[in-house]
């Protein structure tokens, strides 16, 4: 039987005959190629590619899009876009919705955030067992996927999380912040890389507690959660950080799991 937990989001509508030409200048990843009922991550930038708002963008009809954002991030999402607009024949308003996670299967819009086959589900729960927080955080955290408030923040370049891949186009037209993700991209690598991490003991660090290699600090938690007698976290790790290290998180030790 699939498994089912509230998924909190705010929810933004892009509507209107501009409306794939307004999301397409403005989103990080190709929204045109979308067809009805397709959905795609994508990102909100400042030109110096720090991360505003993740997103995905389910394409609703020809032109009708539903931004699907963190909770607290939709006036935030929906003032960049009006400011953008100009004279775009779009509207762009909040909706209302409620949202289930349904592991297991099942029809929705995609979800790759936990490794394992997904869907989210807008406005009639779905049936199914519950699924625990720890849980879901576990898969979450095994599959390398970053949070809003905990691995993003505008600290963040999207490919030290991680996300060139799964929600930037380095061949579709400009947007915010494509000039320094494409020179980082072809000319160089990030510094740092957000990384799946073993801790002994069983309780989680404190958020942002150091990473350390000898005396040296390499990096910081960013999320944690009890499994199986030791603690399973994402931290962001210096690149120059070999496989093997022997790191220590608050006097505990701890090792990078194969990427």
């Amino acid at each position: 039987m699939p498994r089912v937990t509230p998924r909190p989001r705010d929810f933004v509508r892009v509507a209107g005959p501009d409306a794939e030409d307004l999301l397409e200048r403005l989103l990080s990843n190709d929204v045109e190629s979308l067809g009805p009922g397709d959905a795609v991550d994508a990102l909100l930038l400042t030109p110096k590619a720090r991360v505003i708002a993740p997103l995905r963008v389910w394409r609703r009809g020809a032109d009708d899009f539903l931004l699907l954002t963190e909770p607290g991030l939709g006036e935030t999402v929906r003032t960049q876009i009006v400011r953008a607009r100009f004279a775009a024949k779009a509207e762009v308003e909040p909706e209302e919705h409620r949202s289930w996670l349904v592991l297991g299967g099942g029809q929705g819009i995609p979800s790759p955030d936990y490794g394992v086959e997904a869907v989210e589900v807008l406005d009639e729960e779905p049936a199914g067992e519950p699924l625990g927080e720890e849980e879901l955080e576990r898969l979450r955290i095994e599959a390398r996927t970053p949070a809003w408030g905990r691995e993003l923040d505008d600290r963040v370049l999207p490919a030290e999380a991680g996300l060139v891949e799964r929600a930037i186009s380095l061949t579709k037209g400009c947007f915010p912040g494509q000039e320094p993700i494409a020179r980082l991209h072809h000319r160089g690598h990030a510094n740092r890389a957000l990384r799946v991490l073993e801790i002994e003991g069983e309780q989680p660090p404190p958020y942002d507690a150091e990473l350390r290699l000898g005396e040296k600090v390499v990096g910081r938690v960013t999320s944690a959660v009890r499994d199986d007698g030791r603690v399973l976290a994402l931290g962001y790790v210096r690149a120059e950080v070999g496989e093997d290290a022997e790191l220590a998180v608050d006097g505990r030790r701890a090792r990078l799991r194969a990427a």
